[in-house]
């Protein structure tokens, strides 16, 4: 099976330009490609997980991926999927997370010499002379059209500002010079990217009469059609320092049922004859599965050692073992008047994201200290019941050791 193929059968291909073409090309190892990366954080998350390991897999196919990094398009903000404009960066805030964005990619992607390359759009974009780019690219552009694309619509029922309308153009307009400074003869993207995209294509053919190619990746969705990738404390990051390859390890533990195979088949590098003949499982082989899935995922985000050592610490708390919990350390400053209340234990621990949930989780009756339900939302920890530290959980599967330093 070639690569293409491989790409369809695992789900991963939405829409394509021109299937034939675009399948010869990867095939044959002939695509010069990219995806964009608008660096709006300081960390790659699992929104990012299906571009890294689509662009790892073509790499391995003999492809060259070229690696945009949006410095200049994340000063505008890509409206798509968006209800409300995105926050305005700085340019420092914005080359920081563009630095961060490389060290996390070249776990999956080989830049070494001849290999794939990284560039930012910044040093194109943030150059043009705005009369140029009216005269020499807006004119290839209708208005209409741009109206109809998914990406806007949402936005025009609150109102879309001119900033964020330009952004297809922008996008356009990197496509248009990657093909002509690099030769890049394809683009990837999110689905939620097709009119962008579709865009770079049309306007490197009215300006150079050159054909270009555009396939979007699937969206990774639940079984409830929501995008996965969120807890109940926000993202799931591929930074250790913003969530931990155990927590990383728990969120894919911790899928549903229904999800589990596609996400094994979509995210990790197993063969798919081996992928093939989980189909059948069910009941306690799916909670396999999970590990699989959680185990393969955080070895190809933190590599083998943590990828060891989180499925170890998971096994420990599911025996009800509570010396590798994660642990988190408070200071005596986190304690007023001596203790700290149930509530604030749950926010530091970060098992919620604020004490109205905790408040809520506590009433739930989804919360236990040492395995004893908390029912008391005034329930306090003095120093001393903190010294050889609590084990935490708030549900079944999530729990933190909280000691005091």
């Amino acid at each position: 099976m070639k690569i293409y193929e491989e790409l369809v059968a695992r789900g991963l291909i939405a829409q394509v330009t021109n299937e034939e073409e675009i399948r010869n090309m990867i095939n044959e190892g002939k695509a010069t490609f990219y995806i964009g990366f608008d660096p709006t954080a300081d960390s790659l998350h699992v929104g990012h997980f299906m571009a890294l390991c689509l662009m790892k897999r073509l790499q391995m196919a003999g492809n060259k991926p070229v690696v945009l990094i949006g410095g200049g398009t994340a000063m505008v903000g890509d409206p798509s999927g968006r209800t409300d404009m995105r926050q305005m960066m700085t340019r420092e805030t914005i080359q920081h997370n563009c630095d961060c964005f490389k060290k996390q990619m070249e776990r999956f992607i080989d830049f070494g010499e001849g290999k794939a390359i990284m560039v930012n759009n910044a040093d194109w974009l943030l150059d043009l002379n705005y009369v140029e780019v009216l005269r020499d690219v807006g004119a290839c552009f209708s208005v209409n059209r741009m109206l109809s694309a998914e990406c806007y619509k949402q936005r025009m029922e609150k109102g879309l500002s001119f900033l964020e309308f330009n952004y297809m153009i922008m996008q356009s307009y990197d496509f248009y010079h990657l093909f002509k400074t690099y030769g890049c003869n394809m683009q990837f993207g999110g689905d939620d990217q097709w009119s962008n995209m579709l865009g770079g294509t049309e306007l490197i053919r009215r300006k150079l009469g050159k054909d270009a190619h555009a396939m979007t990746i699937t969206l990774l969705l639940n079984s409830e059609g929501k995008k996965m990738g969120k807890t109940a404390s926000g993202a799931v990051w591929l930074d250790p320092n913003k969530t931990t390859p155990f927590d990383f390890y728990q969120y894919w533990r911790n899928v549903g049922d229904a999800d589990v195979l596609k996400c094994i088949r979509m995210l990790t590098f197993l063969p798919l004859e081996e992928i093939n003949a989980m189909d059948t499982w069910e009941g306690a082989q799916l909670n396999k599965a999970k590990e699989i899935l959680a185990y393969e995922l955080t070895k190809l985000v933190h590599g083998d050692e943590e990828a060891e050592k989180a499925q170890a610490m998971a096994r420990s708390l599911f025996t009800g073992g509570a010396d590798n919990a994660p642990t988190v350390e408070l200071a005596e400053s986190d304690l007023q008047d001596g203790a700290i209340d149930i509530l604030s234990v749950l926010v530091k621990a970060d098992l919620v994201p604020s004490r109205s949930e905790a408040r809520r989780a506590v009433e739930q009756g989804g919360v236990t200290v040492n395995d004893e339900k908390i029912t008391n939302l005034r329930h306090s920890f003095t120093a001393a019941d903190l010294k050889d530290g609590i084990l935490v959980r708030r549900g079944k599967k999530n729990f933190k050791k909280v000691v005091i330093k």
